[in-house]
Protein backbone atom coordinates (compact mmCIF):
# COMPACT_ATOMS: atom_id res chain seq x y z
CA UNK A 1 0.00 0.00 0.00
CA UNK A 2 1.65 3.35 -1.17
CA UNK A 3 1.24 6.45 1.09
CA UNK A 4 -0.88 7.92 -2.23
CA UNK A 5 -3.48 5.35 -0.71
CA UNK A 6 -3.14 6.28 2.51
CA UNK A 7 -3.23 9.54 1.50
CA UNK A 8 -6.52 9.16 -0.18
CA UNK A 9 -8.38 7.06 2.36
CA UNK A 10 -7.18 9.28 5.52
CA UNK A 11 -8.37 12.57 3.98
CA UNK A 12 -11.95 12.23 3.81
CA UNK A 13 -11.59 10.99 7.88
CA UNK A 14 -9.41 13.98 9.17
CA UNK A 15 -12.02 16.63 6.85
CA UNK A 16 -14.86 14.28 8.58
CA UNK A 17 -13.74 14.32 11.63
CA UNK A 18 -12.73 18.02 11.39
CA UNK A 19 -16.50 18.46 10.09
CA UNK A 20 -18.38 16.66 13.05
CA UNK A 21 -15.91 18.59 16.02
CA UNK A 22 -16.14 21.63 14.11
CA UNK A 23 -20.37 21.34 14.28
CA UNK A 24 -20.32 20.10 18.04
CA UNK A 25 -18.10 22.97 19.18
CA UNK A 26 -20.36 25.69 16.76
CA UNK A 27 -23.44 24.50 18.44
CA UNK A 28 -21.71 24.82 21.72
CA UNK A 29 -20.44 27.92 21.19
CA UNK A 30 -23.72 29.56 19.78
CA UNK A 31 -25.85 28.34 22.48
CA UNK A 32 -22.94 29.90 25.09
CA UNK A 33 -23.28 33.22 22.47
CA UNK A 34 -26.86 33.07 22.43
CA UNK A 35 -27.01 32.35 26.26
CA UNK A 36 -24.71 35.18 27.19
CA UNK A 37 -26.55 37.60 24.46
CA UNK A 38 -29.97 36.74 26.16
CA UNK A 39 -29.16 37.36 29.45
CA UNK A 40 -25.74 38.90 29.90
CA UNK A 41 -24.16 36.06 32.81
CA UNK A 42 -20.65 36.11 31.62
CA UNK A 43 -18.15 36.71 34.43
CA UNK A 44 -16.84 39.79 32.36
CA UNK A 45 -16.40 40.73 28.54
CA UNK A 46 -13.50 39.12 28.41
CA UNK A 47 -15.39 35.57 28.37
CA UNK A 48 -18.07 36.24 26.09
CA UNK A 49 -15.71 37.75 23.48
CA UNK A 50 -13.81 34.57 23.87
CA UNK A 51 -16.48 32.46 23.69
CA UNK A 52 -17.73 34.55 20.18
CA UNK A 53 -13.91 33.73 18.83
CA UNK A 54 -14.64 30.08 18.67
CA UNK A 55 -17.68 30.65 17.33
CA UNK A 56 -15.70 32.22 14.62
CA UNK A 57 -12.98 29.95 14.24
CA UNK A 58 -16.03 26.64 14.11
CA UNK A 59 -17.54 28.50 11.33
CA UNK A 60 -14.38 28.75 9.38
CA UNK A 61 -13.56 25.04 10.04
CA UNK A 62 -17.38 23.25 9.25
CA UNK A 63 -17.22 25.79 6.34
CA UNK A 64 -13.41 25.48 4.54
CA UNK A 65 -13.36 21.94 5.82
CA UNK A 66 -16.25 21.23 3.60
CA UNK A 67 -15.09 22.73 1.18
CA UNK A 68 -11.64 20.72 0.99
CA UNK A 69 -13.39 17.66 1.39
CA UNK A 70 -15.66 17.99 -1.12
CA UNK A 71 -12.91 19.30 -4.03
CA UNK A 72 -10.69 16.70 -2.74
CA UNK A 73 -13.41 14.04 -3.63
CA UNK A 74 -14.32 15.46 -7.15
CA UNK A 75 -10.45 15.74 -7.94
CA UNK A 76 -7.71 14.72 -5.67
CA UNK A 77 -5.38 15.63 -7.97
CA UNK A 78 -5.52 17.87 -10.92
CA UNK A 79 -6.83 20.87 -8.83
CA UNK A 80 -5.41 23.97 -7.40
CA UNK A 81 -7.60 23.83 -4.68
CA UNK A 82 -6.81 20.47 -3.57
CA UNK A 83 -2.57 20.99 -3.92
CA UNK A 84 -0.33 21.09 -0.95
CA UNK A 85 0.09 24.86 -1.16
CA UNK A 86 -3.89 25.24 -0.80
CA UNK A 87 -4.02 22.90 2.11
CA UNK A 88 -1.14 24.29 3.93
CA UNK A 89 -2.73 27.77 3.70
CA UNK A 90 -5.97 26.65 4.92
CA UNK A 91 -4.47 24.64 7.56
CA UNK A 92 -1.82 26.40 8.63
CA UNK A 93 -4.08 29.78 9.55
CA UNK A 94 -6.40 27.18 11.09
CA UNK A 95 -3.87 26.08 13.22
CA UNK A 96 -3.28 29.81 14.45
CA UNK A 97 -6.52 30.12 14.58
CA UNK A 98 -7.31 27.10 17.31
CA UNK A 99 -4.37 27.35 18.99
CA UNK A 100 -5.11 31.05 19.57
CA UNK A 101 -8.90 29.96 21.05
CA UNK A 102 -7.61 26.66 22.56
CA UNK A 103 -4.84 28.71 24.79
CA UNK A 104 -7.68 31.51 25.45
CA UNK A 105 -10.09 29.19 26.59
CA UNK A 106 -7.74 27.50 28.78
CA UNK A 107 -6.36 30.90 30.15
CA UNK A 108 -10.02 32.37 30.74
CA UNK A 109 -10.69 28.57 32.78
CA UNK A 110 -7.64 28.92 34.62
CA UNK A 111 -6.88 25.39 32.78
CA UNK A 112 -10.23 23.73 33.69
CA UNK A 113 -13.02 24.17 35.73
CA UNK A 114 -14.28 21.67 38.82
CA UNK A 115 -17.79 22.28 38.42
CA UNK A 116 -18.95 20.97 41.57
CA UNK A 117 -17.07 23.47 44.07
CA UNK A 118 -17.04 26.62 41.62
CA UNK A 119 -19.81 29.30 41.32
CA UNK A 120 -18.01 32.01 38.98
CA UNK A 121 -18.80 30.57 36.13
CA UNK A 122 -22.25 29.97 35.12
CA UNK A 123 -22.02 27.35 32.26
CA UNK A 124 -19.06 25.35 34.01
CA UNK A 125 -19.94 21.76 32.15
CA UNK A 126 -20.16 24.05 28.71
CA UNK A 127 -17.22 26.01 29.18
CA UNK A 128 -14.95 22.76 29.48
CA UNK A 129 -16.83 21.19 26.84
CA UNK A 130 -15.53 24.25 25.23
CA UNK A 131 -12.45 24.03 26.25
CA UNK A 132 -11.91 20.40 25.50
CA UNK A 133 -13.21 20.72 22.02
CA UNK A 134 -11.06 23.36 21.12
CA UNK A 135 -7.77 21.41 22.38
CA UNK A 136 -8.99 18.36 20.11
CA UNK A 137 -9.98 19.82 17.05
CA UNK A 138 -5.98 21.99 17.02
CA UNK A 139 -4.78 18.29 17.70
CA UNK A 140 -6.44 17.06 14.25
CA UNK A 141 -5.70 20.05 12.18
CA UNK A 142 -2.20 19.32 13.63
CA UNK A 143 -2.09 15.68 12.58
CA UNK A 144 -3.28 17.08 8.74
CA UNK A 145 -0.69 20.11 9.07
CA UNK A 146 1.94 17.70 9.58
CA UNK A 147 1.03 14.93 7.08
CA UNK A 148 0.77 18.08 4.27
CA UNK A 149 3.95 19.28 5.09
CA UNK A 150 5.40 15.40 4.37
CA UNK A 151 3.32 15.17 1.16
CA UNK A 152 5.14 18.90 0.06
CA UNK A 153 8.01 17.94 0.25
CA UNK A 154 7.42 14.01 -1.59
CA UNK A 155 5.55 16.39 -4.43
CA UNK A 156 9.02 18.94 -4.25
CA UNK A 157 10.64 15.81 -4.62
CA UNK A 158 9.31 14.16 -7.43
CA UNK A 159 8.98 17.73 -9.59
CA UNK A 160 5.74 19.54 -8.92
CA UNK A 161 6.27 21.31 -6.24
CA UNK A 162 3.94 23.04 -3.85
CA UNK A 163 1.47 23.18 -6.59
CA UNK A 164 1.79 19.35 -6.52
CA UNK A 165 -1.24 18.00 -5.08
CA UNK A 166 -1.52 15.86 -2.08
CA UNK A 167 -1.44 12.63 -4.18
CA UNK A 168 0.54 11.83 -7.12
CA UNK A 169 -1.26 12.10 -10.71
Amino acid sequence: MTFDTHVRRGHPIIFGLLIIFGIIQLSLSAWLTSRYNANHNYRNTTERDRVRYVLFCSIWTVVFSFFYLFMFMVNPTGSVLTSVASHLLFLGISWIFWVAAAAAVTEMLGGGLNCSNQSIFVYCGQLNALEAFCWIIWIIITIALIVVIIRGVSAARRGDGYRGGLVAA
